[in-house]
């Protein structure tokens, strides 16, 4: 039980320090809490409804992963290197993939496709 009090505070601290430092991340939170309000308030099925605030979820935790990869090549040093910047280009690819992926979803949705 002490784990899981500890893992939840771990989070906690992770969440703050995303919100604190990354300009990012607060984007991609006001999108999703957009996304969600919209999404609880448009007559859409309960099936388009899940899957657009499960996308807008998904979004933040690629997010979060991208900022943590950030983060460790950071901490590793600042000096340039290929590998650094492949690992940081790859995690700014997923996130637009996922923010593709809700505007095809929105569009979808709103169109009468899904």
């Amino acid at each position: 039980m002490k784990r899981i009090f500890n893992a939840f505070f771990y989070s906690a601290h992770g969440f703050a320090a995303a919100w604190r430092d990354e300009a990012a991340f607060r984007q991609v939170v006001l999108l999703a809490i957009v996304g969600i309000v919209a999404a609880c308030f448009l007559p859409l099925s309960a099936t388009v409804r899940v899957l657009l605030i499960g996308a807008h979820g998904l979004t933040l935790v690629v997010e979060l992963l991208n900022t943590a990869i950030e983060a460790a090549i950071d901490r590793i040093g600042e000096e340039r290197h290929p590998l650094s910047k492949k690992a940081k280009d790859c995690g700014s690819a997923a996130q637009l993939v996922i923010l593709i992926l809700v505007a095809a979803l929105w569009v979808a949705a709103l169109c009468g496709g899904i």
